[in-house]
């Protein structure tokens, strides 16, 4: 059985989490330029298998599409493409910048590793991560 990886897609950054080889715990990995997503993917299926890559769906309160799906659908898209062999899955991403901020404060980090946004990303990406286990579709 492969590793989810969960992507948490910025304009700027992306924050990167994964599954263990059992896909028991979801864990912040790291946060790559988006420009540099693709290499790193293609890196990290080098030593690992992946089976699935949940990428967040940024969604607005009335449930449609936010702006930011204009440039996120076309990752997804080339995403699909270039690893076809490799299930990718969609995710509601909604207010996972807020819990990732919320779960920093709750554990403790300073204020100025909270203000990290390459920090917020992977937490959220985490998070993300999370909640699709407890879906259950993974």
């Amino acid at each position: 059985m492969g590793r989810i990886l969960a992507i948490d897609y910025g304009s700027k950054r992306v924050g990167i989490a994964a599954t263990d080889p059992l896909r028991i715990i979801a864990n912040g990995i790291t946060t790559v330029h988006s420009s540099e997503l693709i290499v790193w993917i293609e890196k990290y299926l080098q030593t690992e298998a992946v089976d699935i890559i949940v990428v967040g769906e940024p969604k607005t309160l009335s449930n449609e599409k936010s702006d930011s799906a204009r440039f996120i659908d076309p990752f997804v898209t080339h995403l699909k493409r270039k690893f076809p062999k490799i299930k990718i899955e969609r995710i509601d991403e909604r207010f996972t910048s807020k819990l990732a901020k919320q779960a920093m404060l709750e554990g403790g980090l300073k204020k100025k590793d909270r203000q990290n946004k390459g920090t917020v990303d992977m937490v959220s990406a985490t998070i993300l991560l999370q909640d699709f286990m407890a879906s259950g579709r993974g």
